[in-house]
């Protein structure tokens, strides 16, 4: 149980850092619609936003999911169970986030370029979150194993 208590305020503390970040950029997405703008917009543009916006959404659920989760479940002795689910929660959270970002910075990039050089600009920073988000805490765990 201990082990448990430890994980739980270990994911609490991850949490709070994704948390603040996924809501500031999901209330940002909620503003853009109502930008004059918006409606200049083509539909490949509107599509992207949509998607993004649906993704930031889909993020902010599952990264303040296990708030909801402990405390639904607190005080009957799940503490073990609700962190698994917990860390199950925040790296689907994480993948979500990881597709907003991608996709709010290819809107951007073909806003501000309206050309190819967007989708490189686009594909290195996608590349560069998938590393340090996924790559490196993998390959932490890969050699921590050996």
């Amino acid at each position: 149980m201990e082990r448990a208590d430890r994980q739980w305020s270990e994911l609490l503390q991850e949490l709070r850092v994704a948390q603040t970040g996924v809501q500031i950029l999901f209330g940002f997405l909620l503003a853009v619609v109502f930008q004059p703008r918006f409606a200049d917009l083509g539909s490949v543009d509107k599509t992207i936003y949509v998607v993004t916006v649906f993704c930031g959404a889909a993020a902010t659920g599952a990264l303040i999911g296990p708030v909801s989760l402990h405390r639904l479940v607190s005080g009957r002795r799940l503490k073990p169970v609700a962190v698994r689910w917990a860390a199950r929660l925040t790296v689907v959270g994480l993948v979500l986030l990881y597709l907003t970002m991608a996709s709010a910075f290819l809107l951007i990039m073909r806003m501000a370029l309206h050309d190819a050089l967007a989708l490189w600009l686009v594909a290195v920073m996608a590349l560069w979150f998938a590393l340090v988000w996924f790559v490196v805490p993998l390959i932490t765990v890969r050699n921590g194993r050996r």
